[in-house]
């Protein structure tokens, strides 16, 4: 079972991720959502990884790779994917997904 768990607000013009804490079958917020491409939200994320001693480096770096994954997914194909969330819930089955099909 993973520890954390990021959580994506699927958008049309743009994606937010956040950070949670697996707890059980629920989750507890770590850190606010952070807006891309309004601003750089992987910097963002970085930035607040850094501060938490208790996220080490190497799940930082997983989660950090995962975002850019996302990010990455949901700018594809001149933005098609944006209006599947179902697709990225399948594709991205260890993430949470916010948003409307």
């Amino acid at each position: 079972m993973n520890k954390y768990v990021l959580k994506f607000l699927w958008l049309e013009k743009s994606i937010a991720v956040a950070l949670d804490q697996q707890i059980g079958e629920n989750t507890s917020p770590i850190t606010e959502y952070f807006f891309w491409p309004r601003k750089d939200a992987w910097e963002e994320l970085k930035t607040e990884l850094e501060k938490k001693p208790w996220i080490s480096q190497n799940e930082a770096i997983v989660l950090l790779n995962q975002t850019t994954e996302v990010i990455n997914y949901w700018q594809e194909e001149n933005g098609t994917n944006r209006r599947d969330l179902q697709k990225a819930k399948s594709k991205f089955p260890e993430c949470l997904f916010i948003g409307h099909d």
